[in-house]
């Protein structure tokens, strides 16, 4: 079927790579009858993967139901899935379906399946292995004809790893994994997605169609979106309505509606002016992440030049500091002032200078070991990828979160540095 169309019927905006692999998984998968398990972060749409799933299955004209399992109580869940008996609990007043068996037949989504409890995850894990099931407060074993298509924003192995998920229910369920890319995955669909949000408010509002200026268009998409497209429409929609007279809505009306994310202002994007425009003049993600290596290696050498000053001038160290003050504090303690009285350093007996009042300890015999100012970028982003897989037991998603990249650019450096391997 025809990607294009499958995304106008359900209403899906994007041409981002990753949008097109996942859709193209769901459409391959979704004739049959396997389990599918779709990884996401909140907010990124994949509840529509079920439903594009159902309705392109040999089930289509079957029930579809879709069950927020970190929802429901834990007390109550058993009965939610599987049904009771009458009087089988307290407040069971009559005999009740579960559904597994009122979806008989059909496609039932459990969204943040992470959350189910152990005794739900036993019982959800006899389900997919022969269909069978028990009503709370019976002995008499039922049998379904349910598909399960399941969704989760955790790391399903990892928690099975701390023991709060059965490893063998993950790979029930995740027969056929899709993974849903995060907004900030796909930044040449933001401003799709805007205007699609914008046009479907003033339809039905019958309010006049707010626009965004050039250099807001790239300010929402340097944006983070940590609460992905949920975020992103509730944004456009407070727009719609607030800043509808102010159409095209600039860079300085954009950034009051772009909160950082756990308070802080790191998330907040830049508004670049045409001539200074990063995306405009070619920047991409690894250029950014070369300019981070670069102010670490002008750290590196800041930081080395102290020491060797303090080591040179040992008969005059004091005087050093004093001279030295405002390089000294942007080193080592960026936003801290010399508040405390200056205690004189001492040379350790490994050679080492520590300062008494701060308990900093700079390591003198390891400086010239170590010099990053040797490394060309190129061997410091190896170094640090190298480092990161490691470190993450050679799980790229892990990997990539950790350096900050995507998973796409991690496999494309993976295999430009030859580290398969790992």
């Amino acid at each position: 079927m025809d990607l294009q169309a499958i995304k106008n019927r359900f209403g899906i905006v994007g041409n981002s790579s990753a949008l097109n692999h996942a859709l193209e998984t769901a459409i391959k998968v979704a004739p049959t009858d396997m389990s599918v398990l779709i990884n996401g972060e909140s907010g990124v749409g994949k509840e529509s993967f079920s439903k594009i799933i159902h309705a392109l299955s040999n089930r289509k004209h079957g029930n579809f139901i879709a069950v927020n399992c970190g929802a429901i109580p834990e007390g109550t869940i058993d009965s939610e899935l599987f049904g009771h008996e009458k009087g089988s609990f307290t407040g069971a007043t009559d005999a009740r379906k579960g559904y597994f068996e009122a979806v008989n037949g059909g496609t039932i989504f459990l969204d943040e399946v992470g959350e189910l409890p152990p005794g739900t995850q036993a019982r959800l894990l006899r389900v997919l292995e022969n269909g069978e099931f028990i009503k709370v407060g019976s002995s008499k074993v039922l049998k379904t004809n349910v598909r399960i298509v399941a969704a989760t924003n955790r790391d399903l192995l990892e928690r099975a790893a701390q023991g709060k998920f059965r490893e063998d229910l993950y790979y029930r369920l995740a027969t056929v994994p899709i993974r849903v890319p995060r907004l900030s995955e796909r930044r040449e669909d933001i401003n799709l997605l805007f205007r699609k949000f914008a046009t479907i408010f003033a339809e039905k509002n019958h309010a006049p169609l707010v626009q965004l200026d050039p250099e807001a268009q790239q300010m929402l998409a340097n944006y983070s979106w940590p609460g992905n497209i949920r975020q992103l429409k509730n944004i456009t929609e407070q727009i719609c309505v607030l800043e509808a007279d102010k159409s095209p809505i600039t860079t300085d009306i954009l950034r009051h509606y772009l909160p950082a994310s756990n308070g802080s202002s790191t998330n907040l994007p830049l508004a670049f002016s045409n001539t200074d425009n990063l995306a405009g003049q070619g920047f991409s993600e690894r250029d950014i992440f070369y300019k981070f290596l670069v102010d670490m290696k002008k750290d590196v050498s800041d930081l080395k030049r102290i020491v060797m000053g303090l080591v040179e001038n040992s008969s005059n160290r004091e005087e050093f500091i004093r001279n030295n003050k405002e390089d000294i504090q942007h080193v080592l303690y960026k936003d801290q002032y010399f508040d405390e009285p200056y205690e004189k350093p001492v040379i350790l007996p490994t050679g080492n200078v520590a300062s008494g009042g701060r308990n900093n300890v700079i390591d003198v015999q390891h400086v010239e070991e170590h010099d990053a100012m040797n490394l060309t970028i190129a061997d410091q982003e190896l170094d640090m990828i190298r480092k990161a897989l490691v470190r993450n037991k050679g799980k790229r998603n892990r990997a990539a979160k950790e350096l900050g990249i995507s998973e796409r650019t991690l496999y494309r450096k993976i295999k430009q540095f030859n580290l398969e391997s790992i």
